[in-house]
């Protein structure tokens, strides 16, 4: 996976020690109810889109830049759906890291999800899959993130999800 330019400027000062890190990540839902989801390149997991905010990104602006540079997709962002720290992390590299990811949920109308394809190297198969029918392997924080996603979609006024 790419690592933005300003981890890696870190990583040079600190080594491998913990870094606590803002993440998004989106659940794309189409007309017919699929969800868009990407096979990662780095673990051949499928996952909802994700990645890291620049710093000063807006969460949302952010997720919409990670869409279409991983997928193609431009989706319209509905709401934030959970706000959640990850288990800690530790890359092949030594890098630890724990993410706090902001989930949003999205929308895009049947000419943009015709638009869907791998559109940078982060992974190696893009796809629409029904929430029954959910490719595997798949990324455990992505189960939580689709199923907060379909719960807000269920109930838009549940507002979002916070771990205590």
């Amino acid at each position: 996976m790419a690592t933005p330019d300003f981890i890696l400027r870190l990583r040079e000062r600190i080594g491998h020690d913990p870094l606590w890190l803002p993440g998004v990540s989106i659940v794309v839902v189409d007309g017919d109810g699929r969800l868009l989801l990407g096979r990662r390149s780095d673990n051949g997991r499928w996952a909802v889109i994700s990645g890291i905010p620049e710093p000063g990104e807006q969460p949302a602006a952010a997720v919409m830049r990670e869409c279409m540079e991983e997928t193609g997709v431009s989706p319209k962002v509905l709401a934030v759906v959970d706000v959640a720290a990850g288990e800690p992390i530790t890359f092949p590299n030594g890098d630890v890291c724990t993410f706090m990811d902001i989930s949003f949920v999205g929308r895009v109308g049947p000419a943009e999800a015709q638009r869907a394809r791998v559109a940078d190297d982060e992974s190696t198969e893009v796809g629409w899959f029904a929430p029954d029918r959910l490719p595997s392997p798949m990324a455990p924080s992505s189960l939580r993130r689709i199923e907060a996603a379909l719960a807000w979609l269920a109930e838009p006024t549940s507002g979002a999800r916070f771990r205590l």
